[in-house]
């Protein structure tokens, strides 16, 4: 009977621990800040250029919170997402990044870009590279 009890306390503060490690999503607003401060410090922006970016992240954040709350509220749902909507979401992504891309453009010197598009590359290789990790963990 020690031994249950033991194990139901060992278990339920495991529990209790587990969840309050969740971490607090930013918000668009606190992501956007934070961007902008770490490609300050990357790209040496100016104060007129930080305040540009800061609206275009701002603005990428907004977008990107929308679609993860539809996304979560469908999981919610239970319904499964089709091929289609995935396939629009996608291209709406994609869209967002040429539209992100273009207006960075016209903010970001021809040096600055250019090292602001290898920071992108490399973010993208890493996530690929941690999909395909977690992809053969599951196999």
């Amino acid at each position: 009977m020690k031994k249950l009890i033991l194990v139901v306390a060992l278990t339920l503060s495991s529990l209790t621990f587990a969840q309050s490690r969740k971490v607090q999503e930013m918000t668009p607003e606190q992501q956007a800040e934070l961007q902008t401060k770490k490609m300050t410090l990357d790209l040496d922006l100016n104060t007129n250029q930080q305040k540009e970016v800061k609206a275009l992240l701002l603005e990428q954040a907004q977008k990107r919170k929308a679609i993860q709350t539809e996304m979560k509220a469908k999981r919610e749902e239970e319904k499964k997402v089709t091929s289609d909507e995935k396939y629009k979401k996608q291209m709406e992504a994609l869209d967002n990044q040429i539209e992100l891309k273009a207006k960075m453009k016209k903010v970001l010197n021809p040096e600055q870009m250019k090292k602001w598009e290898e920071k992108q590359n490399h973010r993208r290789e890493m996530i690929a590279k941690s999909k395909r990790k977690a992809l053969n963990k599951q196999e």
